[in-house]
């Protein structure tokens, strides 16, 4: 289907679906650690004990992202969407009632992540099936969900905390995270009816919906996305599609993660997920620490979503240009490591009024940097395999995920200060940022090298005097 005729319509309505379902899991993540001061007083616990609960929820999340993927393939998105929904809303109805640290860890630990798993990943991989030239805007827009959803939610759950305790807050936000079964009922397939009505008389056969799988290899075909043969790999053959989308794991459906681009992608966001999640995690307890109100500490985490989203628009839009295009990965760069640079600061920052800069900054550049990263691996891997790709990405996630808010927690307990927990995040980023530019750089360096080497060299003719004699002028 031409990407004029693809581009908009339903997709946007997938937009909104895919920003909603940034704000129930990405959003509501973030906002677990308001309650971490609850709950230590409820249960008499440290900040690495409490810590772990977020810890469950990102890890859970990240490492069945694969399974979201897996669900999305095999049956729909709207199967995968739906069923989170439910897992998550029932972990967080029943955390209401816990009356232990160790139940929370089950429950809203890992059953709420489970359901956030299954929802995330076909949800921005659907995105992709929609859009191709508008692509980074449109995941702009979705991405930035985590943004409005932190602006929102963060003093709304502090208000609900005061009012409610934090266990009728758990009930309000577990009604509020049942809103992505709608969000799933409306995820289906894109029609390919314009499309089949013009092969319907060379076929025979009947408009209707396509897979996902489906869709991507259309799209590849449809040259909308033009790569060189060393940075793309070919789709499989029409005679195996069906054997493509029906297999529980294909061969097919993982074969980038051979490509040396993704590798050193992969590296990378190793590094990038044992940092990105500290500040989000001790921002609030730091400020609270520093003698900064509640509602102001609950503020900053706003300042961050509003300027997460300014970010994702932003960068989404900017990168969309044709004079960017060509640099998203630097853009991406750029942005972690801005970042990083960042968490360096925080120790040095005692007040709200310091504070507030650190949000804006931080709340920019993470907004930046999770619009861009569907982006990049699409361009790395291609359409066909953003899924499965987005799934592979966020279980590498899962364990920095798991162990960085607790070791994060346990080097406040040890040292009694948070300056090493944002050390520990800032180098991490700044990590994340140095392997990426490092490996760009080397293959830069080959390819000039290399093609130095295959420039055609001028023939030499041997000197006159030195042609052997022919026998016949021989004296």
């Amino acid at each position: 289907m031409a990407a004029g005729r693809r581009e908009g319509g339903w997709g946007w309505v997938i937009v909104g679906c895919c920003f909603m379902v940034t704000v129930c899991t990405r959003a509501v993540t973030r906002c677990i650690s308001i309650f971490f001061l609850e709950f230590q007083a409820e249960f008499g616990a440290d900040y690495a004990a409490t810590a772990w609960i977020h810890s469950l929820v990102d890890c859970t999340t990240m490492l069945c992202a694969p399974v979201g993927s897996l669900v999305g393939n095999r049956w729909s998105p709207r199967v995968a969407v739906m069923g989170g929904g439910f897992l998550s809303s029932v972990g967080l109805l029943l955390s209401s009632f816990s009356n232990s640290l160790e139940l929370l860890y089950l429950t809203m630990g890992v059953l709420t992540g489970l359901g956030f798993a299954l929802c995330y990943t076909p949800a921005i991989a659907m995105v992709g099936c929609y859009f191709g030239r508008r692509r980074a805007l449109a995941y702009g827009l979705a991405m930035s969900g985590s943004g409005i959803g932190t602006f929102v939610l963060a003093p709304a759950v502090q208000l609900l905390i005061e009012r409610y305790s934090w266990r009728g807050a758990l009930l309000v936000l577990s009604a509020f995270v049942a809103n992505l079964c709608v969000c799933g009922a409306l995820m289906r397939p894109i029609t390919a009816q314009e499309e089949e009505e013009e092969e319907e008389e060379e076929e025979g056969e009947k408009p209707g919906l396509v897979s996902d799988a489906e869709l991507a290899l259309k799209l590849r075909e449809s040259d909308e996305i033009i790569k060189s043969p060393e940075t793309i790999i070919a789709p499989p053959p029409a005679q195996r599609r069906r054997c493509f989308t029906s297999c529980f794991l294909s061969s097919e459906e993982f074969r980038f993660l051979l490509l040396p681009d993704f590798l050193c992608l992969a590296v990378s966001f190793l590094f990038l997920a044992s940092g990105c999640s500290l500040p989000f995690v001790y921002l609030v307890p730091y400020a609270l620490s520093a003698g900064v109100r509640h509602q102001q500490a609950a503020f900053l985490m706003s300042i961050l979503g509003v300027l997460d989203i300014v970010g994702n628009v932003t960068f989404g839009w900017l990168t969309d240009r044709r004079c960017l295009k060509a640099y998203r990965l630097p853009c991406y760069v750029l942005a972690v490591a801005m970042e990083g640079l960042c968490c360096l600061f925080v120790p040095l920052l005692r007040s709200f009024q310091l504070l507030v800069p650190f949000a804006v900054l931080y709340g920019y550049f993470d907004g930046a940097y999770v619009a861009l990263i569907p982006v990049v691996i699409s361009d790395v891997v291609g359409a066909p395999y953003l899924s499965s790709a987005l799934g592979v990405v966020y279980f590498l996630h899962a364990i920095p995920y798991l162990l960085s808010p607790p070791v994060g927690g346990w080097l406040v307990d040890v040292t009694g200060s948070y300056s090493p927990t944002f050390f520990l995040s800032g180098g991490a980023l700044l990590a994340s940022a140095a392997v990426i530019s490092a490996i760009t750089g080397i293959q830069r360096c080959r390819r000039h090298l290399n093609a130095s080497e295959d420039k055609p060299r001028p023939l030499c003719l041997p000197d006159q005097s030195e042609r052997p004699v022919s026998p016949a002028g021989a004296t």
